[in-house]
């Protein structure tokens, strides 16, 4: 188990611009994948992913874009917020979470 150290409330409060730039940064990010994946894994004349309130959709079909759609969006966001927390580390030398 890694050594935990104390984070000051001065880190977390310079944290938080980024924070808030890189969950912009992954939100932009997981949307531009998901398009990717979704046009992957459909057949070429679907188009774009279903949303939830198109009826020409089977239900089916909304949840699974709405699933994959979410998983790619939290794994992303998960790997922006850890890079830039360690980068934050590495800069001003305290963790900036816990």
């Amino acid at each position: 188990m890694p050594h935990k150290k104390s984070t000051h409330t001065s880190a977390k409060i310079l944290y938080r611009p980024i924070g808030l730039l890189s969950g912009v940064l992954s939100g932009a990010l997981a949307g531009v994948l998901f398009k990717q994946v979704w046009k992957l894994v459909t057949p070429k004349e679907a188009g774009q992913a279903p949303k939830a309130l198109e009826s020409d959709f089977p239900l089916r079909e909304v949840l699974l874009a709405s699933a994959l759609q979410g998983a790619i969006y939290a794994a992303i966001k998960a790997a922006v917020d850890r890079g830039g927390a360690r980068t934050f580390e590495r800069l001003v030398g305290e963790w900036p979470g816990d």
